[in-house]
């Protein structure tokens, strides 16, 4: 049907936009306390990015993907994260040659394939910020704070911060080895694509939505088990930085994160607020996403987070966004020298900054009352040919209904005091 929005996409109407401007703010606010920086990038990149950043193995490329052939017989996707665009943009531009490290935050539509459901939308928008050139694992936990502050400002309580490490590509070795050994038994009972995985990614296997596959890994070897020097240190310093800092965290060994660019720090703050437990903000480290991307080796580390599920978990929360008042001033008009005058009003009071509204249907001057009061005008201007000839207005508060006479030429003064 032409009147109706595809399924898995959602109409945002006037009377919930403000909820959205409302949490979009308050995103670029802490994000410029944070020193980040806003980046835009184009809604569909080249299918290659995504098979090359996030990982040919995963759900969103395999399954999930918007991809289609252009004109020109290029494969295009639309973007479905926000990681690999931005780390696209920053290597094409050569951004690592400025002083790092460089701090970016978006605001951005992304689509996925899936099965909608609480908070999942095909058609669906992320904020994100992305940290590129250090190691330290301050960064990490810097990254992890404006999360966690983003949701406090908020209000919302009900939120677990979960940590883990999911190493490097050295000390991952054992553990794929270890894993395979694990699963070699029970390889026939996995789904098709974790028996793919099996070969390519083994560690893909643990975050597979498959029932069957989700009890044949309980038990399976944990990666946290197997890090490296290297990776233990940066995980006992990403534990450490948090405890300075103040938040609380809880070491969850079975994250993974959907996506296969990310090293060392992986991260979730989970709730339960919106029926099934759900991740409301995850992220973490991807020291070498910029060299499958074909740039230098420069490490990074970030996190993604779905406005819809965001406003779900406030509404669950019970957290009132304040809706903004939508008119200060209605003009309302009796015979055509008042409009001609009030037409000029209604520029003059917009010019000031106040919102103003006067009738376009040719209702009479109760309707234009009633039509007032039901758009929400805090005060109404009356004008007809006795308060032209007057030279005084009618300013009636729509609260109180009182109603008081004002020279024309304080008119405007005294509807902006």
């Amino acid at each position: 049907m032409l009147t109706n929005a595809p399924k898995g996409t959602k109409d945002v109407l006037p009377a919930q936009v403000y909820k959205w401007h409302f949490v979009e703010q308050a995103f670029a606010e802490i994000c410029a306390k944070y020193g980040f920086q806003e980046i835009r990038t184009p809604v569909f990149e080249h299918t290659e990015l995504f098979a090359r950043g996030v990982g040919d193995t995963t759900d969103i490329v395999q399954k999930e993907m918007y991809t289609f052939q252009d004109y020109g017989k290029r494969s295009i996707t639309l973007k479905p994260e926000g990681t690999s665009p931005v780390a696209r943009a920053f290597v094409e531009h050569k951004a690592y040659a400025d002083v790092q490290p460089s701090k970016y935050y978006y605001n951005t539509p992304c689509f996925r394939y899936e099965k909608p459901q609480s908070g999942r939308l095909r058609a669906f928008h992320q904020f994100g910020i992305e940290v590129f050139g250090t190691n330290d694992m301050i960064a990490d936990a810097e990254v992890i704070c404006l999360a966690y502050d983003f949701l406090q400002n908020l209000g919302i309580k009900n939120v677990e911060l979960q940590i883990n490490s999911v190493g490097c590509p050295e000390c991952r070795q054992a553990h794929r080895k270890a894993l395979r050994d694990f699963l070699r038994p029970k390889y026939d009972e996995l789904c098709d694509t974790c028996k793919d995985r099996y070969e390519r990614n083994p560690l893909r296997i643990m975050d597979c939505k498959s029932e069957i596959c989700q009890e044949l890994v309980k038990g399976a070897p944990l990666m946290i088990d197997f890090l490296c020097d290297d990776c233990r240190k940066a995980f006992d310093d990403l534990k450490q930085n948090l405890t300075s800092m103040g938040i609380a965290f809880t070491v969850n060994p079975g994250i993974v994160r959907g996506l296969d660019y990310y090293t060392k720090t992986a991260f979730e703050f989970v709730t339960t607020s919106i029926g099934a437990q759900g991740t409301v903000c995850g992220g973490g480290r991807y020291d070498h996403l910029m060299e499958e991307l074909g740039g230098p080796p420069i490490p990074g580390v970030g996190f993604g987070l779905g406005i819809e599920r965001l406003l779900l978990t406030m509404e669950a929360n019970g957290i009132q966004i304040p809706e903004p008042d939508a008119v200060d001033v209605f003009i309302a008009v009796m015979g055509d020298k008042a409009k001609a005058f009030g037409l000029k009003l209604l520029r003059q009071l917009r010019q000031e900054g106040l919102r103003a509204e006067m009738d376009s249907m040719a209702r009479n001057i109760k309707g234009q009352f009633k039509y007032a009061n039901r758009i929400g005008a805090k005060k109404t201007v009356v004008i007809g040919e006795n308060e032209l000839a007057e030279q005084k207005v009618a300013i009636k508060d729509m609260e109180t209904s009182t109603q008081t006479q004002v020279a024309m030429d304080d008119m405007i003064k005294e509807l902006i005091k």
